[in-house]
């Protein structure tokens, strides 16, 4: 994929070792089946989003602004880079 067509969603704040959960502070659009890619110095990885949380609670999609959770395969670090894959 080309780096114009990688569209970027948001940036991780937190990541939560002992839950393998992300809190993305979002700068667009993300819903449940969306696939991303997390970039960052040591992270590089892509993933469909099976749940999405705000506050604790499921949601099925988020907005720019929102602040959410998400489950991760891998380790990721703050200012990682969220991308939305094409």
């Amino acid at each position: 994929m080309s780096e114009e067509a990688k569209k970027e969603i948001g940036k991780v704040s937190t990541y939560f070792g002992n839950v393998s959960v992300a809190a993305i502070k979002l700068s667009g659009k993300l819903k449940v089946g969306d696939k991303i890619r997390i970039m960052g110095h040591t992270t590089d990885f892509v993933m469909p989003v099976e749940s999405i949380q705000i506050d604790r609670k499921e949601v099925e999609s988020a907005k720019s602004g929102d602040h959410v959770g998400i489950k991760v395969p891998d380790k990721v670090r703050p200012n990682d880079v969220v991308f939305l894959e094409e």
